[in-house]
């Protein structure tokens, strides 16, 4: 599984950075390839000061070894090896009408001192965070999540946008990062679903991305803005950037496990505000966006 997985990241990530310079037109990802000392490494593809894209990456990395510390604490067991694997990726456009997008799409097992498998599970998902509120860009990137998510169980997609809009709240702020999207984790192998099973799900997802976003960039990515709309999403940046570094969990968990620094920051955009006490105009498309903010909508 762990092969046949991390083959279908590599494939994928330059699937995407592909539609990704597609749609810039003129940036094109540099890529960097890294070791971790304790096993294994990556490869990270970063995209800046394009046209469309201001700064992007697309991850992926396979890492083994002795279970951290942290881990062995989170996961309630001794000492133990492990392995992951796993795609991510963010976007942050130049243009404030077209929305940053994250994406996750991740394996991870455990072995015993035999390096039998004992644990292994997938997790991953993809949100949305716009700036201004196109209702129909929003309606765009669910259904194409549920159209993913219908080819396994028409159960899945209620259930994991539940998990999103739960997972990606700034509780510190009483609002939702984004308009939210998918979010699973620990999908282990049960009566119902094998672990085939759940490749073929998370695989859905993973090749759903470029369909959910780039029809969103080429629609937005064109539109005049002025100067305050900057302002805006720059404000706007800094609560993502709050989020990263107070409630993320890989981010956290990267930050403590000697991960590597520049991929795990990779997330955060170059230029962001923190303006003290901001509230927008009454009535003004940067309230209207507040307002959907301020608790999940169904947008199917």
């Amino acid at each position: 599984m762990k092969d046949q997985f991390y083959q279908y990241i590599q494939n994928l990530q330059d699937q995407i950075c592909k539609g990704l310079e597609a749609v810039d037109g003129r940036a094109k990802f540099r890529e960097d390839l890294w070791e971790r000392p304790e096993g294994g490494g990556g490869r990270t593809r970063v995209i800046e000061n394009g046209t469309v894209f201001e700064k992007g990456g697309v991850n992926i990395s396979a890492v083994h070894g002795k279970l951290p510390e942290a881990m062995q604490k989170l996961f309630n067991v001794g000492e133990a090896d492990f392995f992951a694997c796993g795609l991510s990726l963010v976007l942050h456009p130049k243009n404030p009408m077209v929305p940053t997008v994250h994406a996750n799409w991740r394996y991870f097992e455990m072995y015993d001192e035999n390096k039998n498998v004992i644990q292994q599970w997938f997790g991953g998902g993809q949100d949305l965070t716009p700036y201004y509120l196109f209702e129909e860009d929003a309606i765009h990137f669910h259904q194409t999540c549920k159209t993913a998510c219908n080819k396994d169980n028409p159960e899945f997609y209620p259930k994991y946008k539940k998990q999103c809009d739960a997972y990606f709240w700034n509780s510190h702020r009483n609002e939702a990062r984004g308009i939210g999207g998918l979010f699973f984790d620990y999908c282990k192998a049960t009566d119902a679903m094998s672990m085939q099973d759940w490749y073929n799900f998370v695989t859905e997802v993973g090749d759903s991305f470029l369909e959910a976003y780039v029809p969103i960039v080429e629609k937005r990515k064109d539109l005049s803005y002025t100067a305050e709309n900057r302002t805006w999403q720059e404000i706007r940046r800094g609560r993502y950037v709050e989020f990263n570094l107070v409630h993320d969990k890989g981010t956290l968990f990267g930050l403590k496990t000697n991960g590597r620094i520049e991929s795990i920051l990779m997330s955060l955009p170059p230029h962001v505000q923190w303006v003290y006490d901001h509230h927008p105009e009454k009535g003004s498309e940067e309230e209207k966006l507040l307002k959907v903010l301020e608790k999940p909508i169904d947008w199917l």
